[in-house]
């Protein structure tokens, strides 16, 4: 029997980067199919008074999403690859993904012409295919990304840095899909010591050189530097 599982993530957040690799991992060994879908950090929140995403000429993660949806249209591999250049760029190099020079020449590296950037801007139903896959979340009561469906439910997580690999990965898979079995089962969380916070510190700090951009999880803003043993005011 095949499983499917519809991804959705935002190439600004870390920790759905991060997912997305044990993900990849789990797909190598059991040949599950994996849907990557989209969902916007800087929508969900988007303070009051504020620009929506889409209203503007360029928006760091809408925008990489856009050039996503585009490719996505030619086959959800183009998709695939995209995310995990974007990704490794952001979160693995520091690099700026974001910053649409570099935008290019991420297509180019997996083999795409760099004017599918301004074919996806200049292409408005690139907003709508990223809002569709927006509001699925939203509907479904998500607030944040990684954000799975798998067996009909809606899962937030697995939320985690280090991702497992081979046996490991798959413990981690049976667990998520364990859940996802079990409707009414809502949450398991696991309380971060200090050792915790200083391991997820160290894991954020390629982000932290490269995002241009303030963190909000839920509305509050993330004292990601102190993670990280900056000692930095709040971001």
């Amino acid at each position: 029997m095949s499983v499917t599982v519809d991804f959705h993530f935002d190439p600004m957040c870390p920790f759905a980067y991060q997912t997305s690799l044990w993900i990849r991992d789990v797909r190598e060994q059991l040949g599950i199919t994996v849907n990557w879908r989209f969902f916007s950090l800087e929508e969900i929140n988007r303070g009051e008074g504020k620009k929506h995403p889409w209203e503007r000429e360029w928006s760091y993660g809408w925008s990489l999403m856009r050039i996503g949806a585009l490719l996505r249209r030619t086959g959800m591999s183009q998709l695939d690859a995209w995310y995990a250049a974007t990704g490794r760029e952001l979160h693995t190099l520091g690099g700026k993904p974001h910053d649409p020079a570099v935008a290019r020449r991420l297509l180019g590296e997996i083999g795409v012409d760099e004017a599918v950037l301004d074919a996806a801007l200049a292409d408005a139903t690139t907003h709508d295919d990223v809002r569709a896959d927006h509001q699925r979340v939203v509907d479904a009561g998500g607030f944040g990304v990684p954000t799975l469906f798998l067996s009909g439910q809606c899962l937030f997580g697995p939320v985690l840095v280090d991702p497992p690999t081979g046996p490991d990965a798959l413990k981690l898979w049976s667990v998520v899909s364990g859940m996802a079995e079990l409707p009414h089962v809502y949450e398991l969380q696991r309380p971060k010591a200090p050792a915790d916070a200083e391991l997820i510190g160290r894991s954020l700090r390629p982000y932290l050189d490269g995002r241009d951009w303030v963190s909000i999880n839920r509305g509050e803003v993330i004292d990601v530097e102190r993670l990280a043993g900056q000692g930095g005011s709040p971001i």
